[in-house]
Formats: C-alpha cells, sequence, structure tokens
C-alpha cells in the first residue's frame, strides 16, 4: 500500500542479499521502491533490484539534487547522468520492519499507513 512511496524499509536479509550491501552488524537491508518515473522504468527494465545511493561528495554537508551541477562535478568520471531535473532534498521515512514495525526517521513519508 505505501510504495512506490517516500518510505525506505529496513528489512531482514535473506542469503540471496550480497554481503556488500547488508548492514555489517544487523544483516539488514534497506529497500526502497521510489515513486519517481525514471526509477520505475530502469526497474521495469532490468528485472531486478537496483542499488543506489544519495549522491553525497567528499567534504560536502547537503546531498547534490541538481543534474546540471551533478554534470559539470562528474561528467568525465562516470559513465552516465540521466537528467531527470531536480529531485529535492526532503529524505524518506525510514521504517525499521526487522521486529515489528518502528519509526526510524520521519520524512516525507505519511506514517499513519503504518498506524504510527
Amino acid at each position: 500500500a505505501a510504495t512506490p512511496g517516500a518510505y525506505t524499509f529496513i528489512l531482514p536479509a535473506t542469503k540471496e542479499v550480497p554481503n556488500r550491501t547488508l548492514h555489517p552488524k544487523r544483516k539488514t537491508i534497506g529497500l526502497r521502491v521510489p515513486d519517481n518515473k525514471i526509477a520505475l522504468d530502469l526497474l521495469a527494465e532490468l528485472g531486478e533490484p537496483m542499488l543506489s545511493c544519495t549522491l553525497m561528495l567528499p567534504e560536502e554537508t547537503e546531498p547534490q539534487t541538481d543534474p546540471y551541477e551533478i554534470r559539470n562535478l562528474l561528467e568525465h568520471a562516470v559513465d552516465l547522468i540521466i537528467d531527470g531535473g531536480w529531485c529535492g532534498t526532503e529524505p524518506t521515512t525510514v521504517i525499521d520492519m526487522t521486529n515489528g514495525t518502528e519509526l526510524i526517521r520521519q520524512g516525507a513519508g505519511d506514517t499513519s499507513v503504518f498506524g504510527l
């Protein structure tokens, strides 16, 4: 009911999850299905999960969100930049579902969907 949306769910990881994507001590993984057409189209085309992260450059305190600035900074260091427009800076709502339902961080997602 909450996907796609502005939520990150912390879930127990199975043995199928690559070790490099796991929290080193908790054996959990964060799962997100964003409400973003480009990301959803890429996921549909790939037919499998996609690993991503927020673009935080060294010595920066805020994530990069402007596609033109990202291109200026990184166009010679990466293979592809997809300009999806400005994506904003409001974080997702993080919900730990490893042992019940616990709110870890209030963000853009409405917690009433989960009775929180």
